[in-house]
């Protein structure tokens, strides 16, 4: 089993993928994007189910087996996180096996290492998810990271769990947090989240394995549910029900006896990397390309459904299930776009597109309104007016509003250089905006690609485009 540090044990065939250079990535315009791609020719593994997978596994009994892990910056924080707790893991390519420490030792005292800071680096799913185990083993531990990070609210996971028994404390409501050792079992929860959040009601959940009886959430929509079908696969009694006024609730009922099984996956396509090279194919003429084996959530697909209504040609065949997660290949064809509106629960189905969706918008005839969407100001960037600031630049008729956007499609997009604002998914974007701009699009601060997709330059490259610079590997 290694020494669980995870820069000695990613093996070569990663190393070649995270030379993140420092530097613009340059996108120049032309060319027509065809061929295919999936996990072996770089569409990593899906980042949210690679973050529950690898925590989940260390807190099961015995050793769990991940394939098609992704192996980048915010994953790296999650086994950094591991190691510093005292988990066995080793990586073998894109494999992660994990020796799970249980969820209590048999004196029921707390298996991991406590008192120590964990690095969570610019993952805010990292920090979330270890305060909910770290909640469920009774340990303490200080969790901290990036300047972005510290800016991300926490109040929302801290109040919960307070009313469960852990003390916590915070800067103001948002990192560094300090957690307490908490006295076993913790107290059943019943609450009522304001706004719609996998990563908040994880973390609730996780903590809930170790509470005194079931713990019911409700969320005023659904939110993805990768949390509630993994730990069902482990052995947990936990399940999704819909309520009045399209609210929803998830319960889950503690093991008993207290332990995880260890889990044998491979884990699908994240469909937030494909959501890049998708719209690419879309508003580049003469373009056709087909993605394999892209995780299709149906709490994840908002932008598919988005996407068809403003024209997008987008086919989906070899449908299954991997990981206890519908899967399917997905083929893109350049569409003509006309605008659309989005709100509602649509905005939760798709929240982690809406950068990569704005491109689409620029390209498209007619209006396109987002609304009820306030939350994308507390991502890695307020990407509303961090995505008004960079397509401005670029010629696009864009309209901040205090919970969304209007953006004005049809107008040409005209090159020039623009920042990530530390955003990966911002600058994954305006690279994408190159491939129909009037000029090449230069983006400063582009190394924020490896955060959660390392191949992105070269899958582009593969595909057809003109790429230069960046996170270029060769």
């Amino acid at each position: 089993m290694g020494d669980g540090n995870p820069t000695s044990s990613i093996g070569p065939s990663q190393a070649a993928n995270q030379d993140a250079q420092a530097g613009p990535l340059t996108v120049y315009p032309g060319g027509v994007l065809a061929g295919e791609a999936g996990a072996e020719q770089g569409l990593p593994g899906d980042k949210s189910l690679s973050h529950r997978a690898a925590l989940f596994a260390a807190m099961a009994e015995g050793e769990s087996r991940i394939e098609n892990f992704l192996v980048s910056g915010v994953t790296e924080a999650m086994l950094g996180a591991l190691s510093a707790l005292g988990v066995p893991w080793h990586l073998e390519g894109t494999t992660l096996f994990v020796r799970g420490v249980g969820l209590r030792s048999a004196s029921g005292g707390c298996p991991v290492n406590g008192g120590v800071r964990l690095d969570c680096g610019n993952s805010a799913t990292t920090l979330r998810l270890l305060a909910g185990a770290l909640a469920a083993w009774g340990a303490q531990a200080t969790l901290d990271g990036s300047a972005g990070l510290r800016r991300r609210p926490m109040r929302r996971i801290t109040g919960p769990l307070e009313a469960m028994g852990v003390e916590i404390t915070s800067n103001d409501g948002c990192a560094p947090l300090f957690v307490s050792a908490a006295a076993l079992p913790l107290r059943r929860l019943e609450y009522s989240l304001p706004v719609a959040s996998a990563q908040v009601k994880s973390c609730l959940l996780l903590a809930a394995l170790s509470a005194d009886g079931p713990t019911l959430l409700v969320e005023p929509g659904p939110s993805r549910d990768h949390t509630e079908r993994m730990l069902h696969a482990m052995g947990v009694e936990v399940s999704n029900s819909p309520l009045d006024g399209g609210r929803w609730m998830t319960r889950l009922s503690p093991p008993q006896p207290l332990a995880l099984s260890p889990i044998q996956i491979s884990l699908p396509g994240d469909i937030s990397a494909a959501a890049f090279l998708t719209v690419a194919a879309l508003i580049t003429p003469g373009s056709q390309i087909t993605l394999h084996q892209v995780g299709l959530n149906p709490t994840r697909t908002g932008l598919l459904d988005t996407l068809r209504e403003m024209g997008a040609r987008l086919e989906l065949d070899h449908l299954g299930e991997q990981a206890g997660e519908p899967v399917g290949d997905l083929t893109i064809r350049y569409s003509p776009l006309q605008g659309v509106r989005v709100g509602g629960e649509r905005v939760v189905r798709m929240i982690d597109e809406f950068p990569i969706f704005a491109v689409a918008a620029a390209c498209a005839s007619g209006e396109t309104r987002v609304c009820e969407a306030e939350e994308l100001r507390y991502k890695e960037s307020d990407r509303i007016s961090a995505l008004g600031q960079e397509l401005s630049r670029l010629g696009v008729d864009f309209s901040e509003t205090p919970d969304g956007f209007v953006i004005r499609g049809g107008r040409p997009v005209r090159g020039g250089q623009v920042q990530s604002h530390g955003d990966h998914r911002l600058a994954m974007s305006l690279a994408v905006s190159g491939l129909v701009s009037s000029q090449p699009v230069q983006v400063e601060g582009a190394e924020m690609i490896h955060e959660s997709f390392p191949a992105f330059t070269s899958v582009l490259r593969l595909l057809g485009a003109n790429v230069a610079g960046g996170t270029d590997p060769d």
